[in-house]
């Protein structure tokens, strides 16, 4: 949901603010296809960097945890009993749970990586995916204001183009109240308001500087 958000509201800002220029049906076209196709790269580049160095990290965290369980097996045994002590668990049943833990190196691994590291060492996510996924939500969200131009240009293509934004941005609002367990008016009514704000700001500054402005 916010990576098809991210793209409408870059995508009908562009769109619409060539368009306010006066640029041709061919110009707003080749602008928004330039858009949707960088802004779909730019995103997923991101977020696999992102997701990458994150793995990283933890990979490295977990080497450094796989390494003191080896070495010192009784210490990490006892800071398994401080932290179920600290969530209030009887001291007896806490050692009797941190022994059961440490039973084997994988056990005790994935134990402490849960306790201390709050990562679950088989779930430190794909990269790939994560930028891929981006890719094609933000790809998504960028085109639909922009098929329009495909077909018509001028005043149509401009009313379509806000037309699909406006039903896009509430759609996607409810969407994540859904997850959020907000009012959906209100998220539709965020979504939308952040939406127009945007397009407006740049339809009213391509109306300022006009196409001639961009020579």
């Amino acid at each position: 949901m916010f990576g098809v958000s991210d793209g409408l509201v870059t995508n009908v800002s562009l769109i619409l603010g060539m368009a306010g220029a006066s640029a041709s049906q061919g110009v707003v076209r080749l602008a928004g296809l330039a858009g949707m196709i960088a802004g779909a790269f730019s995103m997923a580049s991101g977020e696999y960097v992102s997701m990458r160095a994150q793995a990283e990290l933890f990979e490295r965290e977990l080497a450094l945890e796989r390494h003191e369980i080896a070495r010192r097996p009784e210490g990490e045994r006892r800071e398994l009993v401080k932290i179920y002590e600290n969530r209030g668990v009887q001291p007896e049943a806490a050692r009797r749970l941190a022994d059961e833990m440490m039973r084997t190196p994988e056990l005790a691994l994935e134990t402490h990586a849960r306790e201390e590291l709050g990562i679950d060492p088989n779930a430190l996510g794909s990269p790939v995916l994560a930028a891929g996924s981006s890719f094609a939500m933000f790809a998504l969200g960028a085109l639909l204001p922009l098929l329009p131009w495909l077909f018509v240009g001028g005043t149509p293509a401009i009313a379509a183009s806000v037309a699909i934004g406006v039903v896009t941005s509430l759609a996607v609002g409810i969407a994540l109240a859904v997850f959020t367990d907000r009012p959906w008016w209100f998220s539709a009514l965020r979504q939308l308001g952040i939406s127009t704000v945007a397009a407006a700001v740049t339809y009213g500054i391509g109306r300022a500087v006009g196409i001639s402005g961009l020579h």
